[in-house]
């Protein structure tokens, strides 16, 4: 089984999810990219666009506009100029 990937995303006024995940699919300015754990490090701009967030069964999705994703050998981070979560339908 494969290990969980270490996912944080920030906003200027809070953090707004912190955990460890199965993957997370972000909107890059070059194009969306997924992250698993153990993934290569790398930074990039994101544009706008939604983080959905996977662990499990579970899914959660975010609204961002905009900001940076940073991947480490720690995990990934997004800092993001806004992220609101989107609502279950």
């Amino acid at each position: 089984m494969a290990g969980k990937l270490s996912f944080s995303l920030v906003s200027p006024e809070r953090e707004v999810f912190n955990g460890l995940v199965d993957q997370v699919d972000a909107p890059g300015v070059e194009g969306d990219f997924g992250v698993l754990a153990a993934h290569a490090p790398f930074m990039t701009a994101l544009r706008e666009g939604q983080v959905t967030v996977y662990d499990g069964a579970n899914k959660r999705v975010f609204t961002v506009h905009g900001g940076f994703a940073d991947v480490t050998p720690a995990g990934l981070t997004i800092l993001a100029e806004a992220a609101t979560e989107v609502a279950a339908a």
